[in-house]
């Protein structure tokens, strides 16, 4: 599934404001990435989504416990829930909580600590009409940096930020694995861990740098860093299960669903860490291919084989038949022949079938009439009480008979070829 992913500025939508953007198909490789203003944004291939990410400079991290047996989850983000949330933050905040935006970490349960990210409602809601005025609708927003375990399964640093402003991104430490958000300087590189690179030994934690502050990042740690752009960072983000865009901005239940659907078809197509299973599926699908194809050319042999024995019975049984197109009709039609030759009847005949509806029918049942064709036969004016019925059907099946009753009248069919 295509999807395009926005970077929010920390300002305020205006007229000239860019957005960078990252446009990819698979989640992991960008196809395009570049700095342009809502309108002239790129749109994501159908089915697709638009994903925007918040920049770790306009949230705050919170971790509270809320009160057990209060009811989570999408559907119920009710205004009793953000009253609990004002409550339980009110102090820790420096801006009114009325103006802020909540939202919680994924698979938060009551009772137990949960992480809270904050940020400016009025800043996060004027970018999400802006692009969608754009025609840009988000679909989900997501945190550039979030707290928890990280994808990685250990701590991640990172410097981002510019040349006058480098900022160090410490994740996955200590015991809460919270976000520490630092300036670049040998101190801060120090307590990230990265003491030891002033006596030449190699870091115990990578670090990822921005191409912005590589080159800072370098000199302050004295060993190469690896290159994580932006566009990298947010197609990370992209693929967390954070979605900032809860209470008043959650999108309805509908389009939560077709989105995880549309996220894990586009995993299992395109991820790479899918490819071993695309493989194996192709593989079971080329398989049960060529096995069909197989089945299906043993059917096609048996049938021409049966057609083959069909033809050299009908042949060998009346030579006089040269040529052969529908060996069951020319044979019922020899059949029929012989029969007239010898003078003996065939089921399909009227006399063998009004003497099957003569032992059949009750004592004193007489028709008052009756048509004849070809292998059916149709007795008029005869009435039978209901329990009487299926002993007459019982009775001509025996015969080798159907019989059924149709307005005062008894139909009798053949059912065995002559």
């Amino acid at each position: 599934m295509s999807t395009l992913i926005l970077s929010l500025p920390p300002a305020p939508p205006g007229i000239s404001t860019q957005y960078g953007y990252t446009l990819t198909a698979d989640g992991h490789t960008a196809q395009r990435h570049a700095l342009a203003e809502a309108a002239l944004l790129p749109e994501a291939a159908r089915p697709g989504e638009v994903v925007a990410v918040v920049p770790v400079e306009a949230l705050s991290w919170q971790k509270v416990q809320l009160p057990p047996g209060l009811p989570l989850g999408p559907s119920q983000q009710t205004p009793r829930l953000r009253s609990v949330l004002e409550g339980l933050l009110e102090d820790r905040l420096l801006d009114d909580p009325a103006q802020l935006h909540f939202a919680l970490q994924p698979g938060a349960q009551a009772g137990v600590p949960v992480w809270v990210a904050v940020c400016d409602r009025a800043w996060l809601r004027a970018h999400l009409q802006a692009l969608e005025a754009a025609g840009r609708r988000v679909a989900r927003v997501v945190p550039e940096f979030a707290p928890g375990p990280t994808a990685s399964g250990g701590p991640e640093v990172s410097a981002i930020g510019s040349a006058d402003a480098p900022q160090l991104i410490l994740c996955g430490l200590g015991a809460d694995e919270g976000i520490s958000v630092l300036p670049l300087t040998p101190a801060t590189l120090a307590l990230a861990g990265f003491g030891s690179a002033a006596g030449g030994a190699a870091p115990p934690t990578p670090l990822r740098a921005d191409p912005a502050v590589a080159e800072l990042a370098e000199h302050a740690l004295g060993h190469p860093v690896s290159l994580h752009t932006a566009s990298a960072r947010a197609m990370d983000a992209a693929r967390s299960d954070w979605d900032l865009a809860q209470f008043e901005l959650s999108s309805n239940s509908r389009s939560r669903a077709l989105r995880k659907a549309g996220g894990a078809l586009s995993a299992l197509l395109y991820a790479p860490q899918w490819r071993a299973a695309r493989w194996a599926l192709g593989l079971l699908v080329l398989a049960h291919l060529a096995g069909l194809n197989v089945w299906a050319w043993q059917e096609r042999q048996a049938l021409a084989a049966k057609q083959a024995s069909l033809r050299s019975t009908l042949t060998q049984t009346f030579p006089q038949v040269q040529a052969v197109v529908a060996p069951l009709e020319q044979m019922e039609r020899e059949m029929a022949l012989l029969r007239q030759a010898s003078g003996s009847f065939s089921p399909r005949d009227l006399e063998p079938m009004m003497a099957a509806a003569g032992n059949a029918l009750p004592d004193g049942r007489i028709p008052s009439g009756l048509e004849f064709t070809t292998g059916e036969l149709r007795l008029r004016g005869l009435q039978l009480a209901p329990p009487e019925e299926p002993v007459l059907t019982t009775r001509l099946r025996a015969a080798g008979y159907t019989g059924r009753l149709d307005d005062g009248s008894l139909v009798l069919r053949a059912e065995t070829t002559p």
